[in-house]
């Protein structure tokens, strides 16, 4: 399929977009540069691919919800300026 300018006016007026007089030129060469390559996905072979209707319908592979390390409140606040019952003391910072 080859535009001209014409159709590449009609499609950006189509698309609410300004396009100079002097940038058809340009968008025509461009837009036919897409519709090319999109044209050589014609050329792949997918008789041995199963259709896909939705990439949403996958799940992922689910982990343990287990606690691997953790105990350590007196050994994370060790480094604090402040600390109290195992928590950091920050300063407040709603009035």
């Amino acid at each position: 399929m080859s535009l001209d300018k014409a159709t590449v006016a009609s499609i950006a007026n189509l698309a609410r977009i300004k396009v100079p007089d002097d940038r058809l030129e340009a968008m025509v060469g461009d837009l036919n540069a897409i519709l090319g390559f999109v044209e050589q996905l014609d050329e792949v072979d997918t008789s041995g691919v199963e259709p896909l209707a939705s990439v949403t319908g996958h799940t992922l592979p689910q982990r343990e919800d287990a606690v691997t390390d953790g105990g350590y409140q007196a050994r994370v606040t060790a480094n604090a300026p402040e600390s109290a019952h195992g928590f950091f003391v920050v300063p407040k910072v709603v009035e």
